[in-house]
């Protein structure tokens, strides 16, 4: 997608106001602007263009608050086909906003209308143009554009229909990051899966002509603090020999979210340079069915050694997530984020706009959720609630892959990761939908970033 942020200025000004103070504004404008709001019963509520006597456009954009991170919403696909800069001088002289306030409103202005500009346009034949932002701060307008572009890459995986993004297809994206970042990449394939001890992986993944793998991205300064990301992977759940109805499969092209996060984060974190030490690893696999599908009942032992009975087939993300965590803990980084389209039951919690995170470290989670606050991008913590592990208890072996009750669902999903996390490692979770059910301002149906700000803001906050 073509970027909606420019450099330079730009002739038609967006004014931003704030809907408390539109009468103050409104009294101070000339006569004959007064008289244009009024014959068109403009209250200071959206936007509404002023006659101009020239060439230029005049937008009057009143917004409730400046406490939202999307300002610009959808007006790059609402305005007339032009090049706007915004006015924020209405926000000092009225709103006696301060200039710290100032730049960090331009900055959300500019990385929403980039993301409101957003269309996946791939598959259609044609796609309207977009108006577009000049900015003429270029650090604010590099810092804004990379936020854009890591969204977009995280939106773009997910909407990608399964046919053509399958783990090749991640393998070759991931590879094309490193590439761009002179990071390193590598990939175990199938049966290598099996000969380096990723049994959980391979096992998920067996039964699709398209071969699971896990992929590997590493960057950065080998003394800098080392942080590794853990994505799941599966580019089409089916839900193996528990077959999802009808309904429930139609969206499964998106249960490979949570690697779209943890690149559209790494993309970000690399763009923006930030001090670490990077290691990415994303389990890619299909949950298809075929004669050597894994089956209910099976038991298998994982890369850490603790062998998991098989209660349910769908419940598969876990177990390619499992055997990469349990690989993430080995280099003992100061901080495990995952990422995954792991449980309905958190959707039932939350909804599905507002991700969950389950963490084992106190002074991380404290971090994160302040993080989440600063940006604007809303997350929640659950509980560990070690009681019910119990629920995860197997006669046969060291422990199941899914509660028989489905009560606490997310929470015992995210007990079962704990288990492949060394005790030493500090450890996040998010469970996340990874998709818009409805299109909101800048967030339109389709695949979502959720949370990827707030876990960024953490990074940069803590290390940059």
């Amino acid at each position: 997608m073509r970027s909606a942020l420019i450099s330079g200025q730009a002739q038609n000004n967006i004014i931003l106001v704030l809907e408390d103070n539109y009468k103050d504004w409104l009294s101070d404008q000339h006569n004959n602007d007064q008289l244009w709001l009024e014959s068109i019963k403009f209250e200071g509520k959206g936007h509404s263009t002023l006659p101009s006597e020239n060439n230029s456009l005049k937008i009057i954009c009143c917004i409730p608050s400046l406490n939202n991170f999307f300002l610009a919403g959808d007006l790059a696909k609402q305005l007339p086909l032009h090049t706007y800069q915004i006015d924020l001088s209405a926000l000092t002289h009225y709103g006696n906003v301060d200039q710290e306030t100032l730049a960090l409103t331009h900055f959300r202005f500019a990385v929403s209308w980039g993301l409101g500009a957003y269309e996946f346009s791939q598959y259609k034949k044609t796609s309207k143009e977009k108006a577009l932002l000049a900015i003429d701060d270029e650090s604010l307008l590099s810092e804004a554009n990379n936020m854009v572009e890591s969204i977009v890459l995280t939106r773009d995986l997910i909407n990608t229909p399964a046919s053509d993004m399958m783990p090749e297809d991640l393998a070759q994206t991931m590879q094309a990051l490193a590439s761009a970042y002179e990071g390193s990449f590598s990939e175990i394939i199938g049966q290598e899966l099996l000969d380096q001890n990723y049994p959980l992986i391979h096992a998920v993944g067996r039964a699709s002509v398209h071969e699971p793998r896990l992929l590997e991205l590493v960057w950065g300064d080998e003394d800098a603090p080392a942080i590794t990301l853990v994505g799941k992977g599966i580019c089409f759940d089916s839900g193996g020999l528990n077959i999802k109805t009808g309904n429930f499969m139609r969206q499964m092209k998106k249960d490979m979210g949570g690697a779209a996060h943890v690149l559209g984060l790494a993309k970000l974190i690399m763009a923006q340079n930030l001090p670490i030490r990077l290691r990415v690893l994303v389990a890619a696999a299909e949950n298809a069915i075929s004669g050597n599908a894994f089956r209910p009942g099976d038991i298998i032992e994982s890369r850490k050694g603790l062998t998991v009975e098989i209660d349910n087939t769908d419940a598969e993300g876990r177990l390619v997530l499992c055997d990469a965590l349990d690989d993430a803990c080995s280099e003992s980084p100061e901080l495990i984020i995952d990422f995954a389209t792991l449980t309905g039951a958190c959707r039932v919690a939350l909804g599905t706009e507002l991700p969950g995170f389950f963490c084992n470290d106190e002074e991380v989670a404290a971090g994160l959720n302040e993080s989440a606050l600063d940006c604007l991008d809303p997350i929640w913590r659950l509980p560990l609630h070690q009681a019910y592990n119990d629920m995860l208890k197997s006669h046969f072996a060291d422990t199941l892959n899914s509660a028989e009750t489905g009560f606490g669902g997310a929470i015992t999903a995210a007990l079962y990761l704990e288990k492949f996390i060394s005790n030493e490692t500090p450890w996040v979770h998010f469970d996340v939908m990874a998709w818009n059910l409805r299109g909101l301002p800048s967030r339109p149906v389709g695949g979502e970033a959720l949370g990827l700000r707030a876990v960024y803001e953490y990074l940069k906050q803590r290390f940059a």
